[in-house]
C-alpha cells in the first residue's frame, strides 16, 4: 500500500559544530521523518570522517551517510568502510575501490529506498565520468525499488542542474546537490517526478566561510599561503538541509521544501 515518505536530506556536515547542530535538530524533530540521509564528508574537523564520528552521527538517527572528495581524508576510512553499512562513497570511482556507491535501505512495511552518490567532473578530481554509470546503477536499483535518491557532489552549478534533468528523464525521486555548502533557491519538481536543488547547503558553524574558521580563511586568501583552515565557532550553529515528499511505491516526489535552521548550542563551548 502507497504511503508519503517523509525524507529529510542534510547537506554537508562540517566538523563538531555541524554535528553538534545535526543532532540538536534531529532530537527536536524526533520521529518526524522516515528517513534521514546527510552528506558526511567534512564531518571530522572538516576533513573526512572518522570511525567514532560515523558512529555518533549514526547514533544520533542518520539512516544514510553520503560522501564526496574528501572520504579519504582520513585514512581510518580505509579499515572500516566495507563494514559501514550507512556508508556511501562516489558511485564513479574505479573499479575495486573500497566500499560502494550506492545502496538499498529497507524501512518498515516492506518498503525500501535506493541512495546514490556520484562525483562530478567539472573542477573536481579527474575520475570516470558518472553519467553512464550512474544510468546503468538507477536502472539496476529500478529493479528493486522506484524510490531513488541522488547526492550529486559537484562543483558545477551546471553540471548538477544536468543532472536533475537526466534522472528526471528515469523517474529518479530526487536529485539533491552537495559540496559548495551554499544552500541555494533552485528548488522544484521536475517533469511532475524528481525533486530537485542545486545545493542543500551545510551544517556548521554559523558565522564561518562555509563552515571553517573565517580568520584562517581569509589569512588563506589574502596571501595565498597554505594556511591550515579549521572549522568554525560551534556557536551558533546553523542546518542546512530539504524535506522530501516521496511516494513509496511511484518515488514521485511530491513535495521539496528547504531547511535552515539555527541554534545557539547555549550548553556547549566554543573551541
Amino acid at each position: 500500500m502507497s504511503k508519503n515518505l517523509k525524507i529529510l536530506f542534510l547537506g554537508d556536515i562540517v566538523g563538531r559544530p555541524g554535528r553538534l547542530g545535526v543532532k540538536t535538530f534531529l532530537s527536536e524533530h524526533a520521529g518526524e521523518y522516515d528517513f534521514v540521509i546527510a552528506n558526511i564528508e567534512n564531518a571530522s574537523h572538516g576533513y573526512g570522517l572518522t570511525h567514532k564520528n560515523y558512529n555518533e552521527l549514526s547514533d544520533c538517527g542518520i539512516h544514510a551517510m553520503t560522501s564526496g572528495n574528501h572520504i579519504w581524508d582520513r585514512k581510518e576510512i580505509f579499515d572500516y568502510i566495507n563494514n559501514a553499512d550507512k556508508l556511501i562513497r562516489p558511485l564513479n570511482y574505479p573499479e575495486n575501490t573500497p566500499g560502494k556507491g550506492s545502496k538499498i535501505f529497507d524501512i518498515d512495511n516492506g518498503i525500501s529506498i535506493g541512495v546514490i552518490n556520484i562525483l562530478g567532473s567539472i573542477f573536481m578530481p579527474p575520475l570516470c565520468p558518472p553519467w553512464n554509470i550512474l544510468k546503468k546503477e538507477i536502472k539496476n536499483i529500478k529493479t528493486k525499488t522506484n524510490v531513488i535518491i541522488i547526492d550529486c557532489h559537484a562543483e558545477a552549478t551546471a553540471e548538477k542542474i544536468s543532472c536533475g534533468y537526466l534522472a528526471a528523464e528515469m523517474n529518479v525521486s530526487a536529485v539533491i546537490g552537495t559540496h559548495t555548502h551554499v544552500q541555494t533557491a533552485d528548488e522544484m519538481i521536475i517533469g511532475n517526478n524528481t525533486a530537485y536543488i542545486t545545493d542543500a547547503g551545510f551544517c556548521g558553524a554559523y558565522r564561518s566561510i562555509i563552515g571553517m574558521d573565517i580568520k584562517n580563511s581569509l589569512e588563506r586568501l589574502v596571501t595565498q599561503l597554505p594556511v591550515r583552515i579549521e572549522p568554525g565557532l560551534v556557536k551558533p550553529a546553523q542546518v542546512n538541509g530539504v524535506e522530501l515528499l516521496i511516494d513509496s511505491c511511484s518515488g514521485q516526489a511530491r513535495e521539496i521544501k528547504r531547511i535552515n535552521f539555527v541554534t545557539d548550542l547555549s550548553d556547549e563551548v566554543n573551541e
